[in-house]
């Protein structure tokens, strides 16, 4: 069993002691230094879901990274307050659970590539069915799998701890309990499953989540001794990017035009009692612009789901401590909010990620990032070439592309890529071919 005095700590990576400074927590401390880092600010020209925008604003992963951020919150603070009444005075840290949660919840799409699933699709296939299978010969096992199913998520784990050349040891330098709470998956990729891939940290950076889970105190997972057990906010994080993706997505759809109104207002009135039904619909009578409507019934909507999340979490604590609790708090919602997010999950398959919007955009990422990758690749594993001295000129030395084994080039590689923008990697892909030449 996990206990929260252990899971809760102000302890911090690569700086293991605790600092006083101007009023703010240590948690607080962890939220403002992700704001104002070069990575965080990357994510405003990276893809959420649809195209980066023209003329209509829709969703980049920086809008996304602090919506989620602000629903995590609201969710980490009525937890609190319900776990108080439990607890008193008992846990330390137990009223910094939403400033953690805010924490974690802006730094869980940082280590994404462009060009959203299309741009970690294009790296783990690049080496799994395409031209960059020979380079993987002298890896050991794992390393391979953490190449052939590159994850977004490990790679924000690396991100947040590595030491680049010529940056400070611990990466961040973020409190362990914020790290911890944004590992959804708490395993080395060589112990995920068949068909889900997904993993939470790199063979690199596997003895510091190692680390952190003992200080921490998180358990084995007792369904399966080769994993941990989430650290318990890991699940807060989880659903606060659940429900901002769904419902944001759906209001986004509807401003592209790819959803009807009618088909907006009767996925997201689905979700609401009959009377905040009534409410919203007294409301429509008020506010006569669709837009406003529309945003006034999101807006009930996700207030809905985040009473509802904190109390899934709140009944099942018991089972999160020890492990046990599966699936994930959306898939454990009570009705009609369970079955109107399942409604809706099916609709956005259907109708918004299979839209020729999203789909065109992830087939010219794919092409732009497995192009990047080959030519990127080749010059680190050929460095004596002349045109591979030009390509290896442009990459920054934070990134060890001289690294004496085959996985570290292959890592510097691929930190590289996933730290791009979408403009960025587009801007370099046509440089690479030729077709954005500086005036002579």
């Amino acid at each position: 069993m996990m206990n929260w005095n252990d899971l809760l700590t102000t302890c911090r990576l690569g700086i293991e002691y605790n600092e006083k400074h101007d009023g703010r927590s240590e948690f607080q401390r962890d939220y403002d230094r992700l704001v104002f880092s070069a990575p965080f600010r990357r994510l405003q020209n990276k893809t959420q879901v649809f195209p980066l925008p023209g003329s209509i604003f829709v969703h980049n992963r920086l809008t996304h990274s602090l919506e989620v951020s602000c629903v995590g919150r609201s969710i980490g603070n009525l937890v609190y307050h319900l776990l108080q009444k439990k607890y008193q005075d008992s846990v330390a840290y137990l009223s910094e659970i939403g400033s953690i949660v805010a924490a974690a919840c802006l730094a869980h799409d940082m280590g994404n590539p462009p060009f959203g699933h299309s741009g970690e699709n294009a790296i783990a296939t690049y080496f799994s069915e395409g031209a960059g299978e020979p380079f993987l010969k002298n890896l050991s096992d794992a390393e391979r799998k953490d190449i052939v199913q590159f994850e977004g998520n490990a790679n924000a784990f690396r991100l947040l701890t590595a030491q680049f050349n010529g940056r400070r040891n611990g990466g961040f330098a973020l409190t362990y309990t914020t790290l911890a709470s944004i590992i959804k998956y708490p395993y080395e990729a060589q112990f995920a499953d068949e068909k889900k891939t997904k993993f939470g940290f790199f063979q690199t950076e596997k003895d510091i989540y190692s680390k952190i889970a003992n200080t921490l105190g998180l358990i084995p997972n007792p369904k399966n001794r080769n994993r941990y057990a989430r650290h318990p906010l890991v699940y807060i994080v989880e659903v606060a990017d659940d429900i901002c993706y769904q419902i944001m997505d759906i209001e986004d759809a509807f401003k592209l035009k790819i959803l009807s109104y009618e088909e907006t207002v009767g996925v997201l009135l689905d979700f609401l009692s009959e009377e905040r039904k009534k409410r919203a619909l007294e409301t429509f009578s008020i506010v006569e612009d669709v837009n406003e409507q529309i945003a006034y019934l999101r807006s009930s909507v996700m207030g809905s789901l985040i009473d509802a999340s904190a109390n899934v979490f709140v009944e099942n604590e018991e089972q999160i401590l020890s492990g046990m609790f599966e699936k994930s708090l959306i898939n454990n919602l009570p009705e009609p909010l369970k079955s109107a997010y399942e409604k809706a999950s099916r609709l956005s398959v259907d109708k918004i990620y299979r839209s020729q919007l999203v789909l065109d955009v992830e087939l010219a990422g794919y092409r732009v990032i497995s192009k990047l990758i080959d030519v990127l690749i080749n010059a680190v594993f050929n460095p004596e070439k002349t045109y591979s001295k030009q390509i290896l000129n442009r990459i920054p030395l934070q990134y060890n592309v001289h690294s004496d084994t085959t996985y570290g080039k292959i890592q510097a590689v691929l930190d590289y890529i996933s730290g791009m923008t979408d403009v960025y990697a587009l801007d370099l892909y046509r440089k690479i071919n030729g077709m954005s030449l500086p005036a002579l």
